[in-house]
Parts: structure tokens; C-alpha cells; sequence
């Protein structure tokens, strides 16, 4: 179940970049001067995702 566990957090962590990625992209070409800011607000949001789906994972493998 261990495995399973840490595959549907991968799953979810791609989505969830996926979707800030595609939003930042839209957001970007909608406000140009505010690129810095989003691209800023972008990676951190992604860097939590990141971290939210290290910890899934870890806690899938020791559940196991």
C-alpha cells in the first residue's frame, strides 16, 4: 500500500505544479510588468507543493 500511497502524491504533486505553472503562464502574459512578482510567488507556491508531496511520500514509505 506503501508504494501506491507515494505514487498518488507524486500524481498530485504534478498537478498541482502543473496548475500554478499554467496559471503563473496566464497571469504573466496578462500582466507583463507583473512578471517578476508572479514568477516570485510561483516558485515559492511550487517549492510548498514540493515539500507537501516529500512529506506524503515519506509518510506513505514508513506506513508501509
Amino acid at each position: 500500500m506503501g508504494p501506491l500511497g507515494a505514487g498518488l502524491a507524486v500524481i498530485g504533486a504534478g498537478l498541482g505544479i502543473g496548475q500554478i505553472g499554467g496559471k503563473a503562464m496566464e497571469g504573466m502574459s496578462r500582466q507583463p510588468k507583473a512578471a517578476g512578482d508572479i514568477r516570485t510567488s510561483m516558485i515559492i507556491a511550487a517549492a510548498l507543493v514540493e515539500g507537501a508531496a516529500l512529506f506524503a511520500i515519506v509518510v506513505a514509505l514508513i506506513k508501509e
